[in-house]
C-alpha cells in the first residue's frame, strides 16, 4: 500500500471510528440552537452589526487604487481598443458595420457555403447539413444581423481566450509555484456567477461590445488553462525521450512534441471555450452587447413567447453547431497525404469549398436576397407558435395554476420561512458537523471557513433565500433525474438515446430554459424553480448512467450466479458501486444550480441575483465581488462536501 493510501485509509477509519460523537455532538449543538433560539441573545440569532466587515468597501478601495495609482485603466483601456478593432473587423466583414476594413459584408450564402463544407470536411454529410442549415435557417428568419452581432464577438473572444488558457496553461504546467497560486484562481473563476465577471469590466471598459467582448474572454479562459494543464501532463515519457534523442532544444520539445501529442485535450479545451463565449455572449445584453441575447432578453421581458422561441431556436442551433464542430475537430485525427499523390487531390477539399463560394458570390450578385436578407422578406413561425401556445397555456392552465398555488403556499413558503427561522449559528453547527462527518476536523474548518465570510458580509438573509432555492431545485432534479438516469442505464440502446439528449441540453446558453417556464408559470417563484430544476436535471441523469455503467460486468455477474433478483442486483451492487460517480453529478447539478439561480433573478427572485443584478446597474465592483463570492464559496463548499464523500465511498470500496 503506497503513502497515499495509507494516508486516505486513515482518515476514513478515524473519521468512520472516532469522528461520529464528535460530528454528533456537533449536529444535537445545531438542533438545540434552533430550537432553543428564544433564549439565545440576538447576536447569535443573526450576525451584530458590529460583526459586519464591510468586505465592499475594502474590495472598492483596492480597485479604486488599482484604477487610478497603478495606472490599469490605461491598460485595460489599451486592451479593449485592440479588441474594439478586431470587433471592427468581423462585424464589418460579417454584418457590414461601417468599419475598416470596409468590405463587408459577406453574403450571407457564402458563409452557409462555407459552414457547410467546414462541417462535410471535419464530420461527413450529416454535420455538413447541420452547419450550412443553421445559417440558412437564420438568414430566411431574418436573423442574420442579430447573430451575426453574436458570431462577430465569438470569432474574436475564443482564439483570444485560447491563445491566453495556452499560455497560463503552459506555465502552470512549467512551474509548480505557478500552478498553486493559478489553481485556487481557477476553482473560484470557475464558480463565480456570470454577473460577477460584468461588473468590473463596466467599470474599467464600459458598457457596449467591447465590454461584451472582454468579459467573455475572462470567462472562457479557465477551462482551456485546465485542458492545456491536463494535456501536457499526459504525454507519454517515451515520447518526450524520443524527442530529446532526435536532439531537439526545450522549445521544440514544447512546439514539436508536447503540443502535438497533447492535441486531444487541447482541442477539447477550445471546444469548451467555444460554448462558454456563447453562453457569455449571451448574457452579456445585460451590459449593452447587442445580438440574440439582448433580442431575447427584450422579448423574454414583454413576454412575446412566439418571436422568443424563434430567438431560442437559432441560439440553439449555433450552439449545437459549435459544439459538434469543436468536437469533431477534436477527435479528428490529423491525415497525411499519401506519396505521389497530386495537388488536387490532396487539396481536393479546398477546390471544392472555392468553387461554391464562388458560385455563391455569383449567385448573390445576381439575386440580392442571397446576398443580404431583409426583415420585410423574413418568414416567421411566431404567429402559429402565439396561437399554439396559447391553446397550450388554455389547456394546462388549470394543472400549472395548482402546481404553482400547491408549490407556493405548501412547499416553497414553509421551505424558505424554515431556512430563514434558524439562526446562522445552527446552519454554522450544522455545516462544521456535515464537514467531520465526511472528512473529518479540517474538512469541518474548511466548510465554516466558507460559510463565516457569508454571515460576516451582511448578506445572510439573501444567501439563504438562494440556499432555500437550490435546495429545492437539485432535491426535485434528484427525484426526476435519478430514477430517470437508473431507465437509461437498463440498455445500451436507452443510454445511448439519453446520454445525447443530455449532452444536446448541456450546450443550450442557460437563457434558453427561461422561455418555456416563463411561457407556463409566468414570472414567478415557480418559473425561476422549475427553470433551475430543468437545467440541474441534466448532470443527474448523466452521471447516473455513467456511474452504473462502470460497474465491473464480473461483479454484477457473480451477482447474479448468486441468485440476486435484478432489483437485488441494482439496489446491493450496481447502485453502491456507482455512488461516487453520482455524487459527482450531484455536485455538477448543484453548480449548475447555483448559476441557474443567479441569472433567473431578472424574472423575479429575491435572493443574491437579484442584488447582483443591483450592483451591476450601480457598477459596484465591492459588492457584485461580495455576492459573487458568497455564490462561488457556497458552491465550494458543497463541492467540498461531496467531493469528500465520494472519496470515502472509494476508499471504503478498496478496503
Amino acid at each position: 500500500m503506497t503513502d497515499s493510501a495509507a494516508t486516505d485509509t486513515a482518515v476514513v477509519r478515524s473519521t468512520t471510528e472516532k469522528g461520529p460523537r464528535v460530528w454528533q455532538g456537533l449536529l444535537i449543538a445545531a438542533v438545540l440552537l434552533a430550537v432553543g433560539q428564544a433564549l439565545l441573545p440576538p447576536g447569535l440569532i443573526r450576525p451584530p452589526d458590529w460583526a459586519i466587515l464591510p468586505f465592499a468597501d475594502w474590495i472598492n478601495a483596492a480597485f479604486y487604487y488599482a484604477q487610478n495609482e497603478l495606472g490599469l485603466m490605461q491598460v485595460t483601456r489599451a486592451f479593449a481598443g485592440g479588441v474594439e478593432w478586431s470587433l471592427d473587423v468581423t462585424g464589418n466583414l460579417l454584418y457590414g458595420r461601417n468599419r475598416w476594413p470596409r468590405i463587408g459584408p459577406i453574403p450571407w450564402s457564402t458563409v452557409a457555403v462555407t459552414a457547410g463544407m467546414l462541417g462535410y470536411a471535419l464530420g461527413g454529410w450529416r454535420l455538413a447539413a447541420l452547419a450550412g442549415g443553421t445559417f440558412v435557417w437564420i438568414a430566411v428568419m431574418g436573423q442574420w444581423r442579430w447573430s451575426m452581432e453574436t458570431f462577430s464577438v465569438i470569432v474574436v473572444a475564443a482564439p483570444v481566450s485560447v491563445f491566453i488558457g495556452l499560455c497560463m496553461g503552459t506555465l502552470a504546467w512549467r512551474s509548480k509555484t505557478a500552478e498553486r497560486i493559478i489553481n485556487p484562481i481557477l476553482n473560484i473563476a470557475q464558480s463565480l456567477p456570470h454577473f460577477a465577471y460584468m461588473i468590473p469590466v463596466v467599470v474599467f471598459i464600459g458598457l457596449g461590445p467591447k465590454a461584451g467582448a472582454v468579459v467573455t474572454i475572462i470567462f472562457s479562459v479557465p477551462p482551456m488553462i485546465r485542458m492545456t494543464l491536463l494535456g501536457l501532463r499526459k504525454v507519454p515519457e517515451e515520447v518526450v525521450e524520443a524527442g530529446k534523442m532526435s536532439g531537439a532544444t526545450r522549445w521544440q520539445l514544447l512546439t514539436r512534441v508536447r503540443l502535438p501529442t497533447a492535441r486531444t485535450e487541447i482541442l477539447i479545451g477550445v471546444n469548451q471555450v467555444i460554448m462558454q463565449c456563447l453562453a457569455m455572449v449571451v448574457l452579456a445584453s445585460f451590459i449593452g452587447m447587442p445580438g440574440l441575447g439582448q433580442r431575447l432578453l427584450q422579448l423574454l421581458q414583454a413576454l412575446r413567447i412566439g418571436p422568443s422561441v424563434e430567438i431560442g431556436i437559432t441560439i440553439v442551433l449555433l450552439a449545437v453547431t459549435l459544439d459538434r464542430l469543436s468536437r469533431a475537430w477534436a477527435m479528428r485525427q490529423p491525415a497525411h497525404p499519401e506519396p505521389g499523390e497530386s495537388w488536387a487531390s490532396r487539396n481536393r477539399l479546398w477546390l471544392i469549398w472555392a468553387g461554391l463560394v464562388a458560385a455563391a458570390f455569383g449567385l448573390a450578385q445576381l439575386v440580392p436576397y442571397f446576398h443580404e436578407d431583409e426583415r420585410s422578406q423574413a418568414l416567421s413561425i411566431a404567429p402559429p407558435i402565439d396561437a399554439g401556445v396559447n391553446w397550450f397555456i388554455g389547456f394546462v392552465s388549470p394543472v400549472t395554476d395548482w402546481i404553482r398555488r400547491v408549490l407556493v403556499v405548501w412547499v416553497l413558503i414553509p421551505f424558505r420561512d424554515a431556512i430563514l427561522w434558524l439562526p446562522y449559528t445552527t446552519v454554522l453547527a450544522a455545516v462544521a458537523a456535515l464537514g467531520w462527518a465526511v472528512g473529518g476536523w479540517r474538512s469541518a474548518l474548511v466548510c465554516v471557513g466558507f460559510i463565516l465570510p457569508i454571515a460576516l458580509s451582511g448578506w445572510w438573509d439573501r444567501a439563504m433565500i438562494t440556499v432555500y432555492t437550490v435546495l429545492a431545485a437539485v432535491t426535485l432534479a434528484g427525484i426526476i433525474g435519478f430514477p430517470l438516469g437508473i431507465w437509461g442505464a437498463g440498455t445500451g440502446r436507452r443510454a445511448a438515446v439519453v446520454r445525447l439528449v443530455c449532452e444536446t441540453m448541456q450546450t443550450f446558453p442557460r437563457f434558453i430554459y427561461m422561455i418555456p417556464v416563463v411561457m407556463l408559470f409566468g414570472v414567478s417563484d415557480v418559473a425561476v424553480l422549475a427553470a433551475v430544476m430543468v437545467f440541474a436535471t441534466v448532470p443527474i441523469v448523466r452521471y447516473t448512467i455513467e456511474g452504473l455503467d462502470s460497474v465491473p460486468p464480473e461483479t454484477v455477474e457473480a451477482a447474479e450466479m448468486s441468485g440476486a433478483t435484478r432489483r437485488q442486483v441494482l439496489g446491493n451492487v450496481r447502485l453502491p458501486l456507482a455512488m461516487p460517480t453520482i455524487l459527482v453529478g450531484f455536485n455538477q447539478s448543484i453548480m449548475f444550480a447555483l448559476f441557474m439561480v443567479i441569472i433567473a433573478a431578472f424574472i423575479g427572485t429575491q435572493d443574491l441575483g437579484q442584488e447582483m443584478q443591483r450592483a451591476l446597474s450601480a457598477t459596484d465592483v465591492g459588492k457584485g465581488l461580495v455576492l459573487g463570492l458568497a455564490v462561488a464559496f457556497l458552491g465550494l463548499m458543497a463541492d467540498h462536501l461531496l467531493m469528500r464523500w465520494a472519496e470515502r465511498l472509494r476508499q471504503a470500496q478498496r478496503l
